[in-house]
């Protein structure tokens, strides 16, 4: 009973010790997937020791047989780290053959004696014994040519061994021929990319450089197409001419950002035959015994001052850099590289480059406009527009389908099934230490904030990734233009050293630099922008910012006004936050009162159309701020010279202030009309609402609105030549403005005064006028009326022929104008008048010209059509002047 517990107890080792066998040899067959002779060899192991222990019941007689199976698997599988077929040498790839070829001749004669056996139970151990010693004998033979790892991974004398061993080893089931083979060192570079367009002249850049052996950096955002470029390079004809096979790329992110991993790697590439080197010296000799060219791809994963190896790899990467036969190369995204490193500039695509990138991938008989459109979305982004044009191949969307889904999800179009996604790029950027280090955590910061990487593609590297950081480039990607790198201080008051971080960001190429706006590319911003604005604590914070900076007041001659020229440069910004913010909540009244400040500084200091126009107009009539807002938007059609939008605005909000009883309002909204109708030559109904508003404010008793009205009016009985009225309504407001404090209306009195004793013929009480309100205005510096009395006094000496008068008034007028602005353009177009008048007629055409661009930007359509008939009367004079010139000459 004893015996049969032990013998039972002796097979279960023996099936144990096969299990374990089977099991490594398993392993090693999944981890060479990239070698497909190899996967061969180990899966015929595998299998011949599955049917020994499956089939054969003396299994003790093959656990040698087994133990020297497991034994030149181990040391193929060793020698297989990290390779791929196509940097095997071929007597390594032979090799691999023969074991594969000896084990199924094992296998086959296996078969062959135990059918032999009816039962297939056993062999004869006695009989067989020799064929098991010969098996034994022959895979110990093979394994030999495994048994060093240094022969496999640097291929130095494998073929001499193989030669030695193989010629003269016996086979029962065939001979093994002697191999002859040349074994070059080294890895090859990966094959080149399949489309690198638009990029000719900046590889022949650097294939220059690469001649030259000059280090070489290639420094941009994730995507941008960096490593497309080093492979076009190390395919490039004239660098195999100059290099070979000495050509080598190490992708970086493809072992961990250590010293010794980095090192170990060098010396695999290069073919050094060094294991584990522990620094740069053992390697210094096949490193200097040949040119070369080696790139670092991703190297911002080994270079990131924050990791932990990151002095000692700099310093390596900098004396590869210092080697007089070795061109390196550098990809990455910061800017951490030796510093004689060249660094030429890689850029986005150009538009055509970007589509032709997407129609080499989605092939259609026709092309779009609509694809030019997308392209330019992405900011001619290189891996988003292959993504792009790859799930569109794939879903077979046609071209009106894609620009749906783009529209509607954006970045989450840019994955693919098997291709790697957007976000994978960024996050390799996100997850550096550089980043992480960054801001630490704060209870202040929720860590649930960043919602919109996290709906995307949950990953754990989110989770490391400080949120003061991540909040940060939340802002910066909510923005179109980015942010103004002069407002960090009064944008994030909060966030200490905020110039810092916005560095890091720059060096990870996360942001990048562009007049003074700290931006990013549209697939970056697109990816970290919120979905949720109201989710960023700090976006929040910084709206409240926008706001309060909004809301001082824009009198022309008051504190402040200049510093409010900062909407010249984010006007896009504001513009932006607003309408997302009116879409959040349309009801908010303090968003509405902020989109009237935003409104009054685009009317004095970058006058144009608005988005919000039709936000605005779209409120029910019942909305407490529509009528407030559709005034100031009035206001902004009538300083872009659109007087018909105006009116049509006024009368609307006129009947909303009616609606609501305000007296001071409609008033208001009265004169408004007044100046509308006056522009559009509308006199009686201006005159008549003129009247209404005097009314409302004499009997109001607010004698300072009645001045101001009379001035209208008298400005208005002037236009429709009623010259003795225009001056009874002047000097009534003369006559109510008190003797202090009013001196804006006295000046306003006086130069209404001025231009209706102009268009009265008297000269001198015309000039005595203008030049009161001069003095008025020069006293205390008001802009906007310095431009009016200086326009009417060019208009009275032009008027009067004295044309030097005149030019010296219209210069001192364009001094009082914003660049670009409505009164500029008036005053250009008088310029260009007193030019045709004095026969200066190229002069006069270019000002005509600039008049009307002007003009035209701003949709002042009266005055476009003023432009364009001065420009017919210019051309005209320009053609009568050169007909003598052809009479002289035919004389």
């Amino acid at each position: 009973m004893a015996s049969t517990s032990q013998g039972q107890k002796g097979n279960n080792d023996v099936r144990s010790t096969l299990n374990a066998i089977i099991k490594v040899i398993s392993a090693a067959k999944d981890a060479c997937h990239g070698i497909p002779p190899a996967q061969v060899a180990f899966g015929i192991a595998g299998a011949l020791l599955t049917m020994i222990r499956d089939s054969l019941a003396n299994q003790q007689d093959f656990v040698d047989l087994g133990l020297a199976c497991a034994r030149v698997c181990k040391a193929l599988d060793r020698g297989l780290k990290g390779r791929q077929s196509g940097n095997l040498s071929p007597s390594v790839l032979k090799a691999i053959e023969e074991l594969a070829k000896t084990l199924a001749g094992i296998q086959s004669e296996i078969v062959k004696l135990g059918k032999r056996n009816a039962a297939f139970q056993a062999l004869h151990a006695n009989s067989d014994k020799d064929k098991i010693a010969r098996w034994n004998r022959e895979l110990d033979k093979i394994r030999q040519l495994f048994s060093i790892e240094l022969e496999i991974n640097t291929n130095i004398g494998v073929t001499d061994t193989l030669c030695k061993i193989m010629a003269g080893a016996e086979d029962g089931i065939g001979q093994r021929q002697p191999i002859h083979a040349s074994v070059p060192l080294g890895e090859s570079p990966p094959p080149p990319p399949r489309v690198c367009i638009g990029r000719e002249k900046l590889i022949e850049e650097i294939v220059g450089l690469a001649k030259s052996l000059k280090p070489v950096a290639l420094i941009g955002a994730g995507g941008i197409g960096k490593t497309s470029l080093a492979l076009a390079v190390l395919h490039h004809d004239r660098v195999k001419d100059r290099f070979g096979d000495n050509r080598r790329f190490i992708r970086c992110d493809r072992f961990p950002a250590s010293y010794l991993h980095f090192l170990a790697r060098i010396s695999q590439v290069i073919g050094a035959g060094v294991e584990n080197p522990e620094d740069l010296t053992p390697l210094r000799p096949i490193l200097s015994s040949r040119e070369m060219i080696l790139f670092l791809d991703n190297a911002e994963t080994i270079l990131d001052p924050q990791g932990k190896d990151s002095r000692e790899i700099y310093a390596v990467v900098e004396e590869l850099s210092r080697f007089e036969n070795i061109c390196l190369g550098i990809t990455s995204r910061i800017t951490t590289v030796p510093p004689h490193c060249e660094r030429p500039v890689v850029p986005t695509l150009s538009a055509e480059s970007a589509c032709n990138i997407f129609y080499a991938i989605y092939t259609n008989s026709e092309q779009s406009n609509l694809i030019g459109d997308l392209v330019r979305q992405l900011d001619f982004h290189a891996l988003s527009i292959t993504l792009l044009a790859t799930t569109a191949s794939q879903n077979e969307w046609d071209y009106n389908q894609l620009t749906k889904e783009w529209d509607a999800r954006r970045v989450q179009v840019l994955q693919t099934p098997h291709d790697k996604s957007l976000a994978a790029t960024i996050e390799l950027s996100l997850g550096s230490p550089i980043f992480c280090q960054l801001v630490p955590s704060s209870k202040f910061h929720r860590v649930a904030a960043f919602p919109t990487l996290r709906k995307i593609i949950p990953s754990p590297i989110l989770r490391k990734i400080p949120p003061s950081a991540r909040e940060l480039l939340e802002v910066v990607a909510f923005f179109p233009q980015g942010i103004d790198e002069k407002n960090l201080d009064w944008l994030f008051p909060t966030t200490t050293n905020r110039e810092d971080i916005f560095d890091k960001f720059c060096i990870l190429s996360l942001t990048h630099r562009n007049n003074g706006l700290i931006t990013m590319l549209a697939p970056i911003r697109d990816y970290l922008c919120p979905l949720n604005p109201e989710s960023s604590p700090l976006l929040c914070a910084t709206k409240d910012h926008y706001f309060t900076r909004l809301s001082v007041s824009l009198d022309p001659d008051g504190p402040g006004f200049r510093e409010a020229e900062w909407i010249k440069s984010e006007d896009v910004n504001v513009e932006h936050l607003l309408n997302v913010f009116i879409l959040i909540d349309p009801n908010t009244r303090d968003v509405w009162k902020a989109c009237c400040h935003f409104m009054d500084h685009l009317y004095w200091h970058k006058p144009r159309h608005t988005s919000l126009g039709s936000k605005i107009e779209d409120l029910p009539d019942g909305h407490r701020s529509k009528a407030k807002c559709l005034l100031e938007l009035s206001a902004l059609f009538g300083v872009v010279g659109n007087h018909v939008e105006k009116k049509r605005l006024l009368l609307h909000t006129l009947t909303l202030e009616k609606e609501k009883g305000d007296e001071n309002q409609v008033a208001e909204t009265l004169l408004s009309l007044c100046n509308a109708n006056r522009t559009l030559g509308l006199y009686t109904e201006g005159i008549q609402q003129a009247e209404e508003a005097i009314e409302i404010h004499k009997r109001r008793r607010n004698t300072i609105n009645q001045v101001h009205c009379l001035n209208v009016l008298a400005s208005f009985l002037l236009e429709d030549k009623q010259l003795d009225g225009a001056e009874n309504a002047a000097s009534r407001a003369i006559d109510l403005i008190p003797e202090k404090g009013q001196e804006f209306l006295l000046c306003e009195s006086h130069q209404v005064l001025g231009k209706i004793y102009r268009n009265k013929g008297e000269k001198e009480k015309a000039i005595d006028h203008f030049e009161t309100a001069l003095r008025i205005a020069s006293r205390f510096n008001w802009q906007d009326p310095l431009f009016w009395i200086h326009y009417a006094m060019a208009v009275l000496f032009r008027s009067e022929g004295e044309s030097g008068n005149a030019n010296t008034h219209i210069q001192q007028a364009k001094s009082h104008t914003v660049d670009g602005a409505y009164n500029l353009g008036l005053a250009v177009e008088l310029q260009a008048r007193l030019w045709l008048e004095q026969r200066r007629l190229q002069e006069a055409r270019s000002g005509a010209m600039a008049a009307l661009e002007i003009s035209e930007r701003l949709g002042a359509a009266k005055d476009a059509g003023d432009c364009r008939e001065l420009l017919q009367e210019i051309e005209q004079a320009i053609e009568r002047q050169a007909i003598p010139d052809k009479s002289d000459s035919s004389a």
